[in-house]
């Protein structure tokens, strides 16, 4: 089974990218990375890819190192003759800039698809895209997964008939309904106006959630400022409870703190990207499975589309 191919990691998702390995069978290939003394670094692989399916596997998350280092792996690969390169990104960076939402401002997550193409690879795998037409930035097959496959069985074990489920921006009603129509529940959604961002200015509620167990749903929670103003607006409106399920855990800034001291009974998330620190309320499910079954899939040319829909 593990023949010709090969699982290797960025210094960013090690932990990840072990679990991938050995849930596939075989261990992390060996990569060492030099670091010269003004911050340069340079990975090399230290063991032969000539002629290997090689699988690299790093989040694109700030800093800006961990996307160079991915590319820099790429083209180590691409120059040691390896067959076919499969850029596995659990998170990919810089997807807020998916477009031109005001004038002379870069779009970030074509510039990132331009350079991953560019540096040599033949495919990407990748989960919850904060904007799904970013597949469309690559000219290579990009394998889009939801996270969605793994909420959705903890949700179930939520769901004791009182549920609803809710967006905190109109942006996440498309995701949020999805949810509902397979749990058959309401739909919330929060209206936010931002003055700048990270900093949620006004919200309000459209939809009625009072005595009810609220889950709001998003692909990323970063500053935590929208999910916990939403959290404690749901709560003013009468929810009993309010839970998070976010995939990605960017948690910057004053993250931590707002989730410890805001109304939320637990914020669920997956792992990504490491956290930085431990919280009581936060609790993180694993993906290592859903990748390597993917990977498995893609080796033995079967189908992964069981893995794009709520099963």
């Amino acid at each position: 089974m593990s023949v010709g191919v090969k699982i290797f990691s960025g210094r960013a998702s090690q932990d990840l990218a072990n679990r991938i390995a050995k849930s596939y069978g075989i261990s992390l290939g060996d990569v060492k990375v030099m670091e010269f003394s003004d911050g340069e670094f340079q990975p090399s692989f230290e063991e032969t890819v000539r002629g290997q399916d090689v699988f690299i596997v790093q989040s694109t998350m700030p800093p800006a190192d961990n996307l160079f280092e991915l590319l820099l792996m790429v083209d180590a690969a691409k120059r040691a003759s390896a067959r076919k390169i499969i850029a596995v990104i659990p998170y990919f960076g810089f997807a807020r800039q998916d477009r031109k939402d005001k004038p002379r401002v870069a779009i970030g997550a074509k510039l990132v698809a331009n350079m991953l193409m560019a540096a040599g690879v033949d495919r990407i795998i990748t989960m919850d895209l904060h904007a799904d037409q970013i597949q469309g930035f690559f000219e290579v097959p990009v394998d889009h997964l939801f996270a969605s496959t793994i909420f959705y069985q903890e949700m179930l074990a939520l769901n004791n008939g009182n549920l609803i489920v809710a967006a905190p921006d109109a942006g996440g009603a498309k995701r949020a309904n999805s949810y509902a129509k397979k749990l058959d529940t309401g739909l919330a959604i929060c209206h936010k106006q931002r003055k700048k961002a990270n900093e949620v200015a006004e919200m309000t509620v459209i939809g009625d959630v009072a005595g009810k167990d609220v889950i709001l749903i998003d692909d990323m929670c970063d500053t935590a400022g929208t999910l916990t103003k939403a959290a404690d607006l749901f709560m003013e409106k009468g929810a009993l409870s309010v839970r998070a399920f976010c995939t990605h855990a960017v948690l910057s800034g004053p993250a931590y703190e707002r989730i410890n001291n805001s109304r939320l009974t637990e914020l669920i998330v997956t792992d990504t990207i490491p956290l930085k620190q431990h919280s009581d309320k936060i609790r993180v499910l694993p993906i290592d499975a859903l990748f390597s079954d993917v990977i498995r899939r893609l080796v033995n040319n079967q189908s992964i589309s069981s893995h794009f829909v709520i099963s």
